[in-house]
């Protein structure tokens, strides 16, 4: 028992904060606490748009950029990495918003943080990064398309209908702006999204999200323009509280929370990894990340707040303007959270077709087309797989469609595997027996055929290669050399002993060489080996395999001995 204590709490020592990561942050104030502002002004418009996109309100997009943000900094396993609200998630949070309230949202952050912390605590972060470059870029070019159509109610000035599908929201917008133009709300966010896109391309440093967004605020209160606006927002954080969780609502919860949890641990292990990437110095902990992330769903939603992920854009800015620790993404939700006490009547007066601009420009700005580009033109096979996690983000559950393309795109990694393995019929070699004449050789040959095989001799590719092999004709003795098989599963065990069972009802002897370590036991599990081994025509070597088939020969007299 205590061996099982002393192992659980060595397992919760590793996802823990390290003291140097923390010692870090007194390093380089100066740079993080400049990072942190840049960040906090790029993230204040996205947490307000995507709150307000998540049907729970601006106040908890606020929230999350400052609970989750700050406890992620402290716990999580990137130093660069910044926390808050996203585009994926928002859609995620779409029709559990739409089926059971805000109630339901908040349980799932509570009950996706529980799963999260799990995951880290069993170790699941580094298998993350094993879902293709096809699959990620399918489903966030699909993200992008729902951030962007989800914008097009505040963006034509018209009520948003209620509808757990974006097309049909979407739809219903353009048809409502037809029977009534607003054009003021269109021109709005077609000025902010121009402006982001424009400045971010000529100074990606310069907050012009945040610039567009509180020139169009002020000109819209002085000019008295008819835009909905952002409305009442609470002054500070509500007293933490567990009043919104209903044990009832538990159990029909839990797949939309393990889907969240899917998706928090996807995004943010990802934007970690981009944050890497960008520096070259820094290597994120992925257990530790998930822990983070975990400890930050599981708080948050006392506080009112949405699930939280790590967020690309966030942390790309965080890395840009310098950041060199942690410091940098937990000042960033200090100071959100300095808004949020301090300036809530302000930030109520920010119209939504602002907000629709910004995200609008973000889900442009979301989609790397030099990537997609690039996966277009390597293979039919990744462009496949990225069209169609794409098409099933936009219209499917989101963790669905990454499922559908993690199927997808292994079902095509085994066909081309599969494609790969090969037999190869090789011809006996002279060198076998230096002290025979041609003419014997000659014979031998004439009997003895030898097939290498090469590659996984598995479920995928074993029937097409083994059929081949069953149906050799015209010698007495069949060599397989197995010493090239990468590996060896139990359907493939099975259908080499079919071929080896087809071969010798014919009357063709077989001979197994080089069978590799580890591939032992679906063979011996089978009964391909005991029969072989009772027959002795198993062999290490293939030299010796052709040399007890060539003494075969010559002792039934199929054969004769021409030499001595």
């Amino acid at each position: 028992m205590s061996a099982l204590l002393s192992a659980g709490w060595g397992r919760v020592r590793m996802v823990l904060p390290e003291r140097a990561a923390l010692a870090a942050m007194t390093r380089h104030p100066r740079k993080d606490l400049m990072a942190g502002l840049t960040v906090a002004i790029v993230a204040l418009p996205l947490s307000l748009g995507f709150g307000i996109s998540s049907g729970l309100g601006a106040a908890a997009g606020l929230a999350t950029a400052v609970i989750a943000g700050s406890l992620a900094a402290l716990f999580g396993g990137s130093a660069l990495q910044v926390t808050g609200t996203s585009g994926a998630m928002t859609v995620m949070l779409m029709p559990i918003m739409s089926s059971h309230g805000a109630t339901g949202v908040l349980t799932v952050g509570l009950m996706a943080g529980l799963l999260l912390i799990g995951l880290a605590l069993a170790g699941a972060g580094r298998y993350m990064s094993l879902v293709p470059a096809p699959v990620v870029a399918g489903f966030t070019v699909g993200i992008a398309c729902v951030i962007g159509l989800q914008q097009l109610p505040h963006a034509l000035g018209v009520p948003p209908r209620i509808s757990d599908k974006v097309a049909v929201v979407a739809w219903h917008a353009v048809l409502d702006f037809l029977a009534r133009p607003h054009w003021w709300a269109m021109s709005v966010t077609l000025v902010v999204a121009a402006v982001l896109l424009v400045g971010a391309s000529l100074r990606p440093t310069v907050p012009f999200s945040l610039v567009a967004v509180v020139v169009v605020t002020i000109v819209a209160e002085v000019a008295g323009l008819p835009l909905a606006t952002i409305g009442h927002l609470p002054p500070g954080l509500p007293a933490p509280s567990l009043d919104f969780l209903d044990p009832a609502m538990v159990s029909s919860l839990l797949a939309p929370a393990i889907a969240v949890a899917a998706l928090a641990s996807l995004e943010s292990l990802l934007s970690a990894a981009v944050a890497d990437n960008m520096t070259g110095k820094h290597r994120h902990d992925p257990d530790r990340e998930l822990f983070g992330q975990g400890i930050a769903n599981l708080v948050t939603p006392l506080f009112g707040g949405m699930p939280g992920t790590g967020a690309i854009v966030r942390t790309a800015v965080n890395v840009r303007s310098g950041a060199c620790s942690r410091l940098a993404a937990l000042a960033h939700a200090v100071i959100l959270g300095g808004i949020v006490y301090l300036a809530a009547g302000l930030v109520a007066k920010i119209p939504l077709a602002a907000l629709a601009g910004v995200l609008l420009a973000t889900s442009v700005r979301m989609i790397e087309r030099d990537s997609v580009r690039a996966m277009f033109r390597s293979t039919r096979g990744d462009a496949t797989v990225l069209v169609l996690t794409a098409v099933a983000t936009l219209t499917l559950d989101t963790v669905l469609a990454v499922i559908i393309g993690l199927v997808v795109a292994g079902a095509l990694a085994l066909r081309t595997i599969a494609r790969n393995v090969r037999t190869h019929r090789e011809p006996l070699r002279h060198d076998l027996q230096p002290h025979h004449t041609e003419h014997e050789h000659a014979l031998l040959a004439e009997h003895i055929v030898t097939y290498r095989l090469d590659g996984p001799l598995f479920f995928a590719a074993a029937h097409r290669l083994l059929l081949e092999l069953s149906e050799v004709t015209g010698v007495t003795v069949v060599v397989l050399r197995l010493r090239r098989v990468t590996t060896i599963d139990a359907s493939g065990a099975k259908l080499l002993a079919d071929t080896i069972e087809r071969l010798q009802r014919r009357g063709i002897m077989v001979y197994v060489s080089g069978i590799p370590d580890g591939h032992h036991q679906p063979l011996e599990a089978l009964g391909v080996l005991a029969r072989l081994h009772a027959a002795g025509q198993v062999f290490a070597t293939t030299d010796a395999a052709i040399a007890a088939a060539r003494e075969r020969l010559h002792t039934t007299g199929i054969v004769p001995r021409l030499a001595g």
